[in-house]
């Protein structure tokens, strides 16, 4: 492997090497926000540690399981309106954090998932199943069902032009 394609991986070490000794420095002269900044980073880190060993056991399951040519054939270029179905139902039917999903649906792109069905599957995540009942209650159901329906329309068609434009790095 060349130079250049190692270094991105070693990218992140370096800056964790470089702020945690910053904040040492800034320990060791006194600084009094710097045992305040510490303990914030730890509660940070114990909330997402639980949610990023889950999104390893996804990537980890999707990459044992998951069959790359299959998979291909439900997400990738010729999926047609099943990967469409897909896309839209699993965005909907996600939860948590945005960017917890980020390593799974790379791990998706490696295997073929067109760029229009990630696109859709992010924009569909604006419908929040949980809370689709107390919009209805506020809103009514014909409002909920509607703008339910308006922003899957919009998700597909955010999709459809992202296709069309080729993007990617293929």
């Amino acid at each position: 492997m060349s130079r250049e394609r190692n270094r991105p991986r070693w990218r992140g070490l370096r800056l964790l090497g470089l702020v945690s000794l910053l904040y040492l420095g800034l320990a060791l002269a006194g600084s009094p926000g710097a045992g305040h900044a510490l303990h914030k980073m730890l509660t940070i880190l114990a909330t997402l540690l639980p949610i990023l060993a889950v999104v390893v056991f996804i990537a980890g399951a999707i990459n044992y399981f998951l069959d790359p040519k299959v998979l291909a054939k439900h997400l990738g270029e010729e999926s047609g309106w099943r990967g469409w179905m897909i896309a839209l139902g699993a965005g909907v039917l996600s939860h948590g954090p945005m960017y917890a999903w980020y390593p799974v649906i790379e791990e998706l792109r490696r295997h073929g998932m067109r760029d229009g069905l990630v696109a859709a599957f992010f924009y569909a995540r604006a419908i929040k199943v949980p809370l689709l009942p107390m919009m209805a209650a506020y809103f009514g159901l014909d409002f909920t069902i509607l703008l339910t329906g308006l922003t899957l329309v919009a998700a597909w068609g955010q999709g459809v032009m992202l296709d069309a434009l080729g993007t990617g790095d293929q």
